[in-house]
């Protein structure tokens, strides 16, 4: 299609698009942004592309207008164990020895970000990886995160049901094995591997990650593949760098191989594979930045990281957030610790190292000194989420609220709970209650723990979240 909208009205649209969504038209690809306006104008009520776009232009875009361009705008290409080079290194090279450390000391914990997770393929391909590699599975902590910007993805990742397009190059036994046939033909993944991924709302050009309230921190791997291509250059840098905050040292990144590039992902260490390049995230990767690819005679999986090595913020550090309610904030004088740290930083502190035993006790001990504070309940909660005590969160959680009722990021946390467990009656309540609650909230007000957060981001949020929960199902009572 060649465009009709004059190149002043597409090129001040492209600029638009890509500050507001991240996403990036040139002018070679003018013709699919105006086809996506074109398409997108009725949702808008307008009759035609142009004055859609003009009025696009003119206005503040809220959240729901930016939802609408991501369904039109965004591509939804995807299948099931799509790119089998880089899924075989990650299943035969990578997590064996991870997951072999971490049953040698005891922490038998995974977490893995699939960001940009379209329809959820990629997501639910994590996961039956991983169920075929743990024969334990049920006696391990595994987080799969999968986000995307489009509502519409959302919805269908969350419903788990596919036509045959998604299975085109895909093993029968995947079928076999994982899938159940539906009424109409097609197929629905098994409950056992859906309730491993947690399908979340995340707009790289709008929220702040890593962080403890979207649960982007401290990850082992983190998939975005075919997603940097759509952004600026300046876009795709960015998020690269957030994706180097948000991993664990000794981490691995995980793109496409039209998307490898050692000056986009400088800040990690190439390493090359027989038929793929990864990127590692390794202590001081700032300093080699120019240091040329990795080779197979000197494989990082073979490096054990230094004990001073720690990994990044799953629980932001009160003093590199200034002017946000933390933590430390509420500590108490007389429980200072000998190196002047309240209990409650030093439980933060642990939690970013991965010493969550150890964070725990420092939560205790902050909450025996102060009782009465709902931040200690609420930190308790996100460390025992980690390590799979889901029930005894919730009722940290639940304490939490009994001491403070109005407690925004408590509901949204019980809201995330429920929904990474199947019960999306009682996750829609909560995050009824966070809009509820939001309303006594000034739209730019930063909230109470959540790393910067404001809370008009946040109701936009939820009401995404909220969007791609399935629908209850109908009682026949």
């Amino acid at each position: 299609m060649l465009p009709t909208l004059s190149p002043s009205l597409l090129s001040r649209l492209s600029e638009l698009v890509a500050e507001q969504t991240g996403l990036n038209f040139p002018q070679e690809r003018w013709s699919d942004l105006e086809r996506g306006i074109a398409a997108a104008a009725p949702d808008f009520n307008f009759p035609d592309r142009e004055s859609c776009a003009r009025w696009l232009l003119s206005v503040p875009l809220t959240r729901h207008m930016k939802e609408i361009l991501a369904i039109h705008l965004s591509v939804g290409e995807t299948y099931f164990f799509r790119e089998k080079q880089n899924l075989g290194i990650l299943e035969e090279q990578i997590l064996p020895p991870l997951l072999q450390a971490r049953r040698q000391n005891g922490q038998r914990r995974l977490r893995i970000w699939s960001a940009g997770c379209c329809t959820g393929e990629e997501a639910y391909t994590i996961a039956i990886l991983l169920d075929r590699l743990i024969p334990d599975l049920k006696e391990w902590n595994i987080t799969i995160l999968a986000t995307d910007f489009n509502p519409e993805f959302l919805r269908k990742a969350a419903q788990a049901v596919y036509g045959e397009w998604s299975f085109r190059d895909v093993p029968g036994w995947v079928r076999e094995r994982y899938f159940t046939r539906t009424a109409d033909g097609r197929m629905k993944i098994l409950p056992r591997i859906r309730k491993m991924v947690t399908f979340s709302y995340l707009n790289f050009a709008d929220d702040v990650y890593p962080s403890l309230s979207n649960n982007t921190g401290a990850m082992d791997v983190i998939l975005c593949r075919n997603v940097l291509m759509y952004f600026t250059a300046q876009r795709a840098k960015q998020v690269a760098s957030n994706f180097h905050r948000a991993l664990v040292d000794g981490g691995w990144m995980i793109v496409s191989p039209s998307e490898a590039s050692n000056r986009l992902l400088s800040m990690f260490d190439p390493v090359d594979f027989p038929e793929a390049v990864l990127y590692r995230k390794t202590a001081n990767a700032e300093s080699r930045m120019q240091k040329p690819k990795s080779h197979a005679s000197e494989h990082p999986l073979l490096q054990p990281l230094r004990e001073t090595e720690t990994a990044p913020s799953l629980l932001p550090v009160a003093q590199t957030i200034p002017d946000v309610g933390t933590f430390a904030i509420h500590a108490l004088p007389a429980s200072q610790t000998e190196e002047g740290e309240s209990p409650s930083l030093m439980a933060r502190n642990c939690a970013n190292q991965g010493r969550l035993g150890e964070a725990l006790e420092w939560c205790e001990k902050a909450i025996t000194a102060d009782k009465m504070n709902p931040s200690h309940h609420y930190l308790s909660a996100t460390i025992l989420q980690e390590q799979g005590q889901h029930d005894i969160a919730i009722r940290s959680l639940m304490r939490a609220l009994y001491l403070d009722p109005d407690f925004v990021l408590a509901h949204f946390a019980l809201g995330n709970m429920h929904q990474s467990q199947g019960h999306y009656r009682e996750a829609q309540r909560y995050f009824g209650n966070v809009l509820l609650l939001l309303r006594n909230h000034p739209p730019d007000e930063t909230l109470q723990e959540a790393d910067g957060l404001t809370a008009g981001r946040l109701a936009e949020i939820v009401a995404s979240l909220q969007a791609s929960l399935p629908e209850p199902v109908a009682s026949n009572v």
